[in-house]
């Protein structure tokens, strides 16, 4: 291989830029790409939390509501093909569409998708209240 480059197609370049191709996203950058996915699906008061430091299993959380059905659902594959995109799938996907809660878990990142009722009722942003607002979209 040449200059210095190793099997995953990186160069000195990608190596200062923390980023190699093919290599998925991580953390806060895979977190800020779900939040772009959703808001371009019109999700309303987008919300990206950093929940480093309060939460065992998780470093960011997305959470974001849409007004129907129909807009959840394109809100998800939104999330889904923009996140394959970028190297990353789904490692858990919990909720369908009747229950008006769905979740996808990236790992590092968990996107939250609800309708207005069960986001009233879940309360996901007072539930983890001592985490960092990153972005909040309204």
């Amino acid at each position: 291989m040449e200059g210095g480059e190793t099997g995953t197609g990186c160069g000195i370049i990608a190596v200062l830029t923390q980023r190699c191709q093919g290599a998925p996203l991580e953390g806060i950058d895979a977190a800020r790409r779900a939040v772009e996915a959703a808001s371009e699906k019109q999700a309303a008061d987008v919300v990206l939390l950093d929940v480093n430091g309060i939460c065992s299993f998780a470093s960011y959380f997305v959470i974001c509501s849409g007004e129907s059905e129909r807009q959840i659902a394109a809100i998800l594959d939104a999330v889904e093909q923009t996140m394959k995109q970028e190297g990353l799938r789904p490692h858990h996907r919990e909720g369908d569409l009747d229950s008006g809660w769905l979740l996808l878990d990236f790992g590092d990142v968990i996107v939250h998708i609800f309708s207005p009722a069960e986001r009233q009722y879940y309360r996901l942003d007072e539930l983890w209240s001592q985490a960092i607002p990153v972005v909040r979209i309204q």
